[in-house]
């Protein structure tokens, strides 16, 4: 059994950790400090998966601990950001709302004795992106003093737009396999 103790698990732990010091540079007012906390996270992201698929180091471990520091950081930091008025409540709902829906799904699956299939929507990733990218102006915009204009309505209207098409989508698909026969071996059980 290949051993879940690899240099992408650990990067993982590593962007996991750095999810409370971007919150605390937010909540202290050290937007700069937050924008480079957040790019390394991001950074560390794209490394770990490099690192795991070119050298064949995935794990089963990995396979559930990245997305879940992505989310962490993502959820933390839109959630941060509303509560220091970057950006607005409606959009931090929408957000967190998507993302328990869809952990909230994943657990009365589980409570039902059902398998829910855990693939990566291309609405999803696109909608990870948006976020990212989105998060990423917020900051730079607030360390560094500079005006979106135009890009923040653009962000804001895609990262709403995206999140409401990437959970109705998986709303979707959790209906669909909660109602397939549990006996079909080619369905979810």
């Amino acid at each position: 059994m290949r051993s879940n103790i690899t240099i992408p698990n650990l990067i993982t732990v590593v962007r996991l950790v750095l999810v409370p010091v971007a919150v605390d540079a937010l909540l202290a007012g050290r937007h700069d400090v937050a924008f480079w906390v957040f790019l390394a996270a991001g950074v560390s992201d794209g490394i770990d998966g490099w690192i795991a698929r070119r050298f064949d180091q995935r794990s089963e471990l990995g396979a559930h601990l990245d997305p879940l520091a992505d989310k962490a950081l993502l959820v933390s930091i839109f959630v941060t950001l509303g509560l220091v008025g970057d950006v607005p409540v409606w959009l931090v709902i929408l957000v967190v709302s998507r993302d328990v829906l869809i952990v909230g799904a994943v657990i009365l699956s589980w409570m039902l004795g059902r398998r829910m299939p855990m693939q990566p929507l291309f609405v999803s990733k696109a909608n990870t992106t948006a976020q990212i990218a989105f998060a990423a102006m917020v900051l730079s915009a607030r360390a560094f003093g500079w005006e979106p204009g135009v890009l923040w309505v653009v962000g804001e209207t895609a990262v709403a737009a995206l999140t409401f098409l990437s959970g109705a989508a998986y709303v979707v698909d959790w209906l669909k396999a909660m109602s397939s026969d549990p006996g079909d071996p080619g369905r979810a059980s």
